[in-house]
């Protein structure tokens, strides 16, 4: 172990805390950033074939290895076009648009792009591209694949060989894909978990982010000296480079307030370990340092990680972060790649990109030596992992063994994953386990819910518009109870909301968050609530009938439960424990003939909260008081009675005092979806961010980019074609419920218009009835083409009298003909937003 990772741990164990009083404003300190024991990776036959390449370059082909396109935008014929380095699929992006793409269709894919990007007659280049993809808790976007618990689950098991076994599955099942690079592991060491990203996260404390980050990194790309990128392993890439589970408030892509050392001890632990493990990516983070944006810090990304770090490989953007450095936008960014950053990540823009690139070089706003240096640092890496020798995807190993995606081994080795994750915060009374041949009720949202059961990043990105269908090789925790109980003679009733023909000997109450991923899960309170408080309506009703309640809570944060504790005698904290549900029944049944089947030995990575506003609770803080400390984690052996605790709310429940209600504002808000209808007025609700009208044909709809990842859609009418693309409420608005809205507010940005007739957009709509219809005709030069363009729409139109409360759409959009726009940032408001466009009442 090096000097730097004891310091780190013999740090965080002591007085990590006393280093926030002083803020550095992200200028050098003097503060040692050294790493030792980094592998020696050098290789002269690797040199020698990059600078070969090197010099045989043209400036173009240079920049485009250092742009990575996303799938759901890029092409075949422009991948020949320009030989971009890379490409990725964004979390909810398959190939050809088939969420429910097999192997074999992904490996398809695979190949078309790598057969087009060594073509040369168009671009010259021959060098192959590479597939990057988000493979957070196994290859977890693609159907049918083995999803181990999420790290936070991980951080409980306290288990680094485990973790390697992971890295190892992991990068077998993306083999098998024909995926060559994985965006993972996350590093982050979280410090305010209302961050919607916490279940990213190991752990609040850098020991056991350190102590993961290495053996994961091995996992996936293999021991250095040994079998280091060769046969299955992938490409790993530890991230998000620095600082991202510090910010204010939990905001995610917020500001890390923090003087250097700190930085250094808590947030820079992961990246000493994987360094230490030869990881051949970082990606860099969306939040800021002390008020600078990471990506555009060349103190952090070139000084700090490839200076004093010593880091060799290459340093990639996240989806789109660069547009927030200064002097930067969607479609340009010297600064960041003056900062370090080597390949950037521009989903949709990367045309633009590309060009303005170029001519950023040719001006002298971004020197050659600085495109050469990137360039070199992810050919090395490329090289190393064997590109110009493996041939293209279906050629290689991970094709011939398609039986690695959800293998038999995997399932079990996530089976045992989520054993050693769960975490028994109570078990009065000895509740656990329960006699596997008892009649059992089985209840609550989550039981037979596998997207809750997944959470975020899983076949989807939010995970929000999963179903059990999408998890075709995954086992629900009420299908493992029933499997288990009947296979022991006992019997067992489902109801979600708790009810039961006969007593039950005892009820599984399965419970928790919803899926949610990044920024979509940020919230301002720890205080857990469902719809309502359904589930605890749920514990209180078989609490008042004499039935003992073991609560599973899946989670993916630390959040205040006190009263749902109060109500169960037994509760598991179960994470997100991915698709092996029989985990948590191997440890909450006892064998069929009676005894303990597997203990628990889950701790707390993370501390559990007393109160609703313990934000900021974290292992050796001052006043430390948790409900339930770091490390905490009770056994079959321990006989612990937990008292009742307070339910006393300390965070006020805000009062709606807005101005503005968002609808889609980065996502659709809650009781709000999108539908497509056809010319024949037969309508179809959108289950995902893409999507096609009833027919097939007239109208498309597909995720696009304004300000953040996929927070804009697209849509595209057929040539001909009438159809409507159509903001709907799956319940009735009530305009008393928050306000009468008086304007809509949104952006809209014309692609394509070949067709003569106007755009219509109805606002506020009941059947027939709108309170506004506005058509927009080609000659007045209200959109203009590719640019969003701010619109406020008059919503208050219709009389009380005539006015329907009962609105069942926000906003329609009626086209004919070759027609392509997008719209984003739609919202309800009081007023117009500054510098719309008004469009007053027609």
């Amino acid at each position: 172990m090096n000097n730097f990772k004891t310091t780190v741990q013999r740090t965080c164990s002591l007085f990590f805390l006393l280093c926030y009083c002083h803020l550095s404003s992200a200028q050098p300190t003097g503060v040692d950033w050294s790493v030792e024991a980094k592998p020696n990776l050098d290789d002269e036959k690797v040199e020698r074939q990059v600078e070969k390449l090197l010099s045989g370059m043209t400036l173009k082909q240079k920049v485009a290895q250092m742009i990575q396109p996303e799938i759901g935008y890029l092409t075949v014929d422009e991948m020949r076009k320009y030989g971009f380095g890379s490409y990725l699929n964004g979390g909810n992006s398959a190939p050809y648009g088939i969420k429910q793409a097999d192997a074999q269709t992904w490996l398809k894919y695979a190949d078309e792009m790598y057969s087009a990007s060594v073509d040369a007659t168009l671009d010259g280049s021959t060098i192959p591209t590479i597939w990057g993809t988000d493979a957070m808790h196994g290859h977890s976007n693609v159907f049918g694949a083995t999803l181990f618990p999420h790290n936070i689950g991980l951080g409980a098991a306290r288990d680094p060989d485990l973790i390697e076994k992971i890295g190892i599955a992991t990068a077998k099942e993306v083999a098998a894909t024909g995926i060559e690079w994985s965006f993972a592991p996350t590093v982050a060491v979280v410090r305010d978990d209302r961050w919607g990203r916490t279940y990213e996260s190991y752990s609040e404390d850098p020991e056991i982010v350190a102590d993961y980050a290495d053996r994961m990194v091995m996992g996936i790309q293999g021991h250095p000296e040994e079998d280091f990128l060769k046969g299955f392993h992938r490409i790993a890439t530890a991230k998000h480079f620095i600082g991202d589970g510090g910010t204010q408030g939990g905001i995610d892509r917020g500001d890390t307030r923090l003087d250097e050392k700190t930085l250094r001890d808590i947030h820079a632990a992961g990246y000493v370990s994987a360094l230490q493990a030869g990881v051949q990516s970082v990606m860099a983070s969306f939040n800021s340092w002390n008020g600078k944006r990471v990506h555009g810090d060349k103190y952090l990304l070139t000084e700090v990680l490839k200076g004093k770090m010593g880091f060799d490989g290459f340093i990639v953007s996240d989806w789109n972060a660069h547009k927030f450095v200064d002097g930067c936008d969607l479609e340009q960014c010297a600064a960041a790649i003056n900062a370090g950053v080597d390949v950037l990540m521009v989903p949709e823009h990367y045309e633009a990109f590309f060009h303005n690139t170029v001519k950023q070089v040719q001006d002298g706003i971004i020197p050659i030596s600085r495109i050469d240096d990137a360039v070199r640092r992810f050919l090395r890496a490329k090289i190393r992992w064997g590109v110009l020798s493996r041939g293209k995807p279906t050629q290689r190993l991970g094709a011939e063994h398609p039986q690695w995606l959800n293998a038999t081994e995997h399932k079990t080795l996530a089976r045992e994953a989520v054993r050693k994750s769960l975490v028994l915060l109570k078990n009065n009374g000895n509740t656990l386990p329960l006699a596997a041949d008892s009649h059992i009720l089985v209840a609550g949202e989550g039981a037979d819910n596998i997207a809750m059961q997944a959470g975020g990043w899983s076949v989807s990105w939010q995970g929000t518009d999963n179903t059990n269908a999408d998890f075709p090789n995954a086992t629900s925790v009420y299908a493992a109870i029933k499997h288990c109980v009947e296979s022991a003679g006992g019997t067992v009733q489902y109801s979600e909301s708790g009810m039961f023909k006969q007593k039950p000997d005892a009820a599984v109450v399965v419970l928790g968050e919803q899926p949610y991923a990044e920024w979509f899960g940020d919230i301002k309170t720890l205080r857990f609530e469902d719809n309502n408080n359904k589930s605890l309506k749920v514990l209180e009703k078989l609490k008042s009938e004499g039935v003992p309640v073991v609560t599973v809570f899946l989670s993916g944060r630390p959040l205040w439960i006190n009263p749902i504790l109060n109500k169960s005698d037994a509760f598991v904290a179960a994470w997100l424990p991915g698709s092996e549900g029989q985990g948590v029944t191997d440890v909450i049944l006892s064998k069929p003939e009676g005894g303990i089947n597997y203990d628990f030995t889950g701790r707390l990575s993370f501390s559990w909260p007393k109160f609703d506003d313990q934000y900021l609770l974290n292992r050796n803080d001052i006043n430390y008081d948790p409900l339930f400390p770091y490390g905490y984690g009770l056994t079959y052996q321990d006989h612990t009675q937990v008292e009742k605790v307070s339910e006393a709310v300390t965070v006020a429940d805000e009062k709606n005092t807005q101005d503005m209600k968002p609808l889609f504002v980065r996502n659709l808000s809650d009781g709000v979806k999108w539908a497509l209808s056809d010319s024949k007025n037969k309508i179809a609700l959108m289950a995902s961010s893409s999507g096609v009208s009833p027919d097939g044909s007239s109208l498309t709809m597909q995720s696009v980019n304004l300000a953040y990842q996929e927070d804009g859609r697209k849509f595209s009418w057929k040539k001909a074609a009438l159809g409507s693309a159509i903001l709907t409420y799956s319940e009735a608005y009530q305009a008393e419920d928050v306000f009468a809205g008086r304007y809509l507010n949104m952006k809209i940005r014309l692609d394509d218009w070949q067709s003569s007739s106007p755009i219509t957009l109805q606002v506020q709509c009941s059947d027939s009835t709108c309170q506004n219809t506005v058509a927009i005709d080609k000659d007045e030069s209200v959109l203009l083409a590719g640019q969003w363009v701010g619109i406020s729409v008059a919503a208050d139109c219709l009389d009380t009298e005539s006015s329907d409360n009962a609105t069942d759409s926000a906003l329609r959009i009626i086209g004919k003909g070759e027609l392509s726009l997008a719209v984003a940032e739609i919202a309800l408001a009081k007023n117009p937003a500054t510098n719309y466009r008004v469009m007053s009442c027609q």
